[in-house]
C-alpha cells in the first residue's frame, strides 16, 4: 500500500521556524482529507492542522496563526508550515490521510512514522 514518511523535524529555539513534509510512495487520495497529528509527551495525541474533503483547512486553535498546512498533489505530499514555534509545541509530528487503497474512509487511515519537533 501507499506509504507515507515525513520529514523536516529537529531541534529549534522559541521563535524558530520548521517545515514538515510528508512524502507518499504513491498516488494518494489527499481529496479525501488529509491531516497532521502530533502526540507530547503525557498527552493524548492532537489533530494540529487538516485539510478537509471540501477543501477547507482546519487548525488546532493553539496552532492558528502559527501553523500552515498545505498540498501538493502533483508530487503527492503535503506540509506543514510551523512558524514562531513554541517550547510546549514539542512533539511527535505524524501526517495521516482518510484515504487507502484509493478508497475514501471517514476516519485516518494511512499514518505515517512520525518525524520529532523540539523546541527549546
Amino acid at each position: 500500500h501507499v506509504q507515507l514518511v515525513e520529514s523536516g523535524g529537529g531541534s529549534v529555539q522559541a521563535g524558530g521556524s520548521l517545515k514538515l513534509s510528508c512524502a507518499a510512495s504513491g498516488y494518494i487520495r489527499s481529496s479525501c482529507g488529509i491531516g497532521w497529528y502530533r502526540t507530547a509527551p503525557g498527552k493524548e495525541r492532537e489533530l494540529v492542522a487538516s485539510i478537509r474533503r471540501d477543501g477547507t483547512t482546519e487548525y488546532a486553535f493553539s496552532v492558528k496563526d502559527r501553523f500552515t498546512v498545505s498540498l501538493n498533489n502533483a508530487v503527492n505530499a503535503m506540509y506543514l508550515q510551523m512558524a514562531n514555534l513554541k517550547t510546549e509545541d514539542t512533539a511527535i509530528y505524524y501526517c495521516a490521510a482518510k484515504s487507502f487503497g484509493g478508497v475514501c474512509y471517514s476516519d485516518y487511515v494511512n499514518w505515517g512514522q512520525g518525524t520529532q519537533v523540539t523546541v527549546s
